[in-house]
């Protein structure tokens, strides 16, 4: 069934029709589309369009509707159709439970209005979901966050080792990018929450109803404001496949870290069994699979992203068919962020903290050389000779291969005869850490005070 036919005499050939369809993935949407289609009806009854028993008969048959798609069979029923799209799947459903009556639904609507109504009802209750998810992540980050605060190890710049950190503060880095994330669904949902349905193709309808009514029937905040643009603006789309962009260039630089410090080189924690797998033929192997699968969604999110930019970039007003591209990038993506987030949940409710080997890359990295520096400038050196001095320490260091902390006070005074005994209190990493008191600093106390505050935030007690 089409929605559309009168002034056509001929039938579309069946390449055309198998190339025009979108039922194969906006069957998605048919929760939505009979959900709409019920407060539209409720809509033409109020406009006097249809009778309170006609709207009650349609409004019992699309219940019906609902209950029956519940089922496995009936969703391979809905593909198995020959409908052009789940709009008209609906209406002629519709019309084989109630008859004539069912047609008089489409009263004042368009599928233009239609088909962004729905994908706006979706996209809000996905992002609901995934604003749950972002949330569940964080709670993980911050129990891993609890339980490691005094685990010292080394942070990096270059990949090479820098100065020290712990490993609790490295899951704070991560709380505050899914917290971004948040943030930006938040922001996305408040432009997305507007009622577009009542726009008709692309001028409004002739009939008197009330969208505003109709808006806050439907859980919207309100109806947009120009016809024209309700049925050609797919910012939302743009917009979610955006934060999911971020979102997912945020999980796959957790998953580069992660798998970094599961390698033998690093060694810092262990991954469970749970979320790794073996080689066919290196029975010593266990691989950070998981980390791995999300690193690469992470270019096909992008990919729908930039796909739906170049459908929209040269498109005029109003309704165009490349706009029927918006949806299938759309659903690809939501799917695989939400899963890429339960998978990185999973994969920090399993890890093991390597604590021993942590520090002793922290010791042996030279991460505390920035202390040397900053004694001397104490001491009435300028920061760039006191820099120079501590450079020459650590290749000394370096070539005697020991922490800076083993060295002698007579090979320090080889550098510098400022440099006394209570140096090595200054470059001890514990010294370290406790000096970072700058606000967002490594400093513990602070660490911990920022645990306490993303718990109470998080609801986590």
């Amino acid at each position: 069934m089409a929605l559309w036919g009168g002034r056509f005499i001929n039938e579309s050939d069946e390449l055309f029709k198998k190339f025009n369809t979108s039922l194969a993935f906006d069957y998605i949407l048919v929760k939505e589309d009979i959900t709409a289609s019920i407060s539209w009806s409720k809509t033409l009854m109020k406009s006097n369009i249809i009778t309170k028993k006609e709207q009650i008969k349609i409004e019992q048959a699309l219940f019906e509707l609902l209950e029956e798609i519940k089922t496995k069979d009936k969703k391979n029923n809905i593909l198995f159709s020959n409908c052009e799209d789940i709009h008209s799947w609906t209406e002629e459903k519709l019309i084989d439970k109630i008859g004539e009556l069912g047609k008089k639904l489409h009263t004042g609507r368009s599928r233009n209005d239609q088909i962004t109504t729905d994908l706006k009802l979706w996209c809000r209750k996905k992002i609901y979901i995934l604003l749950d998810n972002l949330i569940e992540l964080q709670k993980s980050f911050i129990c891993l966050s609890e339980t490691n605060e005094s685990v010292i190890m080394p942070g990096y710049t270059h990949l090479q080792r820098a100065q020290p950190i712990t490993f609790s503060y490295w899951c704070l880095a991560y709380i505050e990018m899914f917290r971004r994330d948040v943030s930006r669904l938040k922001d996305a949902l408040k432009r997305l929450n507007i009622s577009p349905l009542g726009s008709g193709a692309l001028a409004g309808t002739a009939w008197a109803i009330d969208r505003e009514e109709l808006a806050l029937s439907m859980g919207f905040n309100r109806s947009t404001n120009n016809a024209l643009d309700s049925v050609s603006d797919r910012d939302y789309v743009v917009e979610l496949l955006s934060s999911a962009s971020i979102s997912m260039m945020h999980l796959s630089r957790f998953s580069e870290d992660v798998i970094f410090f599961n390698s033998g080189e690093a060694s810092f924690i262990e991954l469970s069994d749970s979320i790794t797998s073996g080689s066919s033929l290196m029975p010593q192997k266990k691989n950070p699979d998981a980390l791995e699968l999300i690193r690469s969604k992470c270019g096909r999110v992008y990919g729908s992203l930039i796909s739906i930019l170049v459908v929209l970039k040269s498109l005029p007003l109003s309704y165009n068919k490349d706009m029927q591209e918006d949806k299938e990038g759309l659903f690809d993506t939501i799917k695989t962020w939400n899963d890429c987030l339960c998978m990185a949940t999973l994969v920090l409710k399993n890890i093991k903290i390597n604590s021993d080997i942590c520090r002793r890359a922290a010791e042996e990295g030279y991460s505390n050389a920035t202390e040397i520096a900053d004694y001397l400038v104490k001491k009435g050196l300028t920061f760039r000779e006191a820099h120079k001095i501590s450079g020459q320490i650590v290749l000394h260091a370096i070539h005697q291969k020991k922490p800076l902390h083993s060295l002698k006070l007579s090979t320090f005074h080889i550098y510098s005869t400022l440099i006394d005994n209570d140096i090595y209190k200054h470059i001890t990493l514990e010294s370290c850490l406790k000096k970072r008191i700058s606000k967002g600093g490594v400093a513990p106390h602070q660490v911990h005070e920022e645990i306490r505050k993303a718990k109470k935030r998080l609801n986590i007690f």
